[in-house]
């Protein structure tokens, strides 16, 4: 029951969960920022305005992104199954990267591309967590992980820090901010949406903070202060990371996740097995 509140209520909390994050952020570069209800008044204002697309099909693929990313949360909370989660995380992922390819846009498709970029370097350590967290307690459901009296955080010691250093890629901080890198594709795979078309994709992103922030709270197994202190930990270095790095080439971030942190996780769990 708590859950199915949880993954309804998911775009609301995002919300103040991003709002709270900019707070944080100006905090950390000294300045006021807004306040914690920005991002709902963005939200209203960007659905006052009038509706204008490209073409229908690429308004669509803004939709189901929104669908996708809410989808994926709901299998991860109420599905029990974290696997077929990700999968469709990537399904919600590949809706934007179809849709700004759809375009003539030289800024979208640019930004389409580096998406897929994003999407190569995380999505295969993200199955390798979950893999992780099955050898751990014998099970793909999100209960028995929360279930677990054990500790996953000592565990996957190595699996943990190779997701937190793959956070800023799936939410797009830096020093991954590749694919909506205003310095150069102003604004990536967004850049042809406007309207509620686009707010279904600011929305979307407020679900994904959920979904990223929940794996952090599963190291925790079944001690939930343990996980909300990962959550908070977690949430603070993201910013810190942010807010301290400048943004890298595309080539750098899909070397590092393919040299340095599928590496790193896949060795914590060959341990893991020859120990079990």
């Amino acid at each position: 029951m708590i859950s199915a509140i949880f993954t309804i209520f998911a775009p609301i909390i995002g919300g103040l969960v991003y709002g709270f994050e900019r707070i944080v952020k100006a905090r950390m570069q000294s300045r006021q920022g807004p306040p914690l209800m920005q991002p709902f008044y963005d939200f209203f204002k960007l659905m006052d305005k009038r509706p204008m697309m490209v073409h229908s099909f690429h308004a669509l693929m803004g939709i189901m992104y929104f669908i996708g990313e809410w989808f994926a949360l709901a299998v991860l909370l109420i599905g029990n199954d974290l696997l077929i989660a990700v999968f469709f995380h990537v399904i919600a992922v590949l809706a934007l990267v179809i849709g700004a390819s759809s375009v003539r846009s030289p800024y979208s498709v640019l930004g389409a591309l580096r998406e897929l970029m994003h999407m190569i370097s995380y999505e295969p350590l993200m199955v390798l967590l979950v893999v992780a967290l099955y050898l751990v307690v014998g099970s793909f459901d999100i209960k028995d992980v929360l279930n677990y009296q054990g500790y996953p955080i000592l565990e996957l010691p190595l699996v943990f820090i190779a997701f937190l250093l793959t956070i800023p890629m799936m939410l797009q901080k830096s020093p991954f901010d590749i694919a909506e890198a205003h310095q150069e594709v102003v604004g990536g795979p967004e850049i042809e949406y406007s309207g509620p078309f686009y707010e279904a994709l600011y929305t979307g992103k407020w679900i994904e903070y959920i979904y990223v922030f929940t794996f952090a709270f599963l190291f925790g197994g079944a001690h939930y202060w343990l996980g909300a202190l990962l959550v908070i930990f977690a949430f603070l270095f993201v910013n810190l990371l942010d807010n301290a790095s400048a943004r890298l080439d595309f080539r750098k971030m899909v070397k590092f996740a393919w040299a340095v942190l599928i590496p790193m996780a896949a060795l914590n769990v060959i341990l893991l097995s020859l120990w079990q």
